[in-house]
């Protein structure tokens, strides 16, 4: 097994912090789909998901990708069939 240096666990446990932000501000828009500011906030933490997780591979490798997608205005995560409904 490859060793990686103690760097990598920092730098990977931010991303999974970011990540547990986005899936609650994701199950918070859920219920209150009109809050803007939650928005503001999640677009703002899925960027800098994305420019984590860009510096991560860039440095690291490979990591799968959560938080790349942004949110409108209008919240419609839910108004579009879900995978399993296509």
């Amino acid at each position: 097994m490859k060793k990686v240096p103690p760097k990598y666990y920092e730098d990977l446990e931010e991303i999974q912090a970011v990540d547990f932000v986005l899936v609650e501000l994701t199950l918070y828009l859920d219920t209150h789909p009109n809050d803007q500011q939650a928005m503001l906030q999640f677009n703002e933490y899925a960027q800098y998901a994305q420019q984590l997780k860009k510096n991560f591979e860039a440095k690291y490798g490979p990591l799968q990708q959560f938080g790349n997608s942004y949110t409108d205005a209008n919240w419609s995560w839910g108004t579009t069939p879900w995978p399993w409904q296509i």
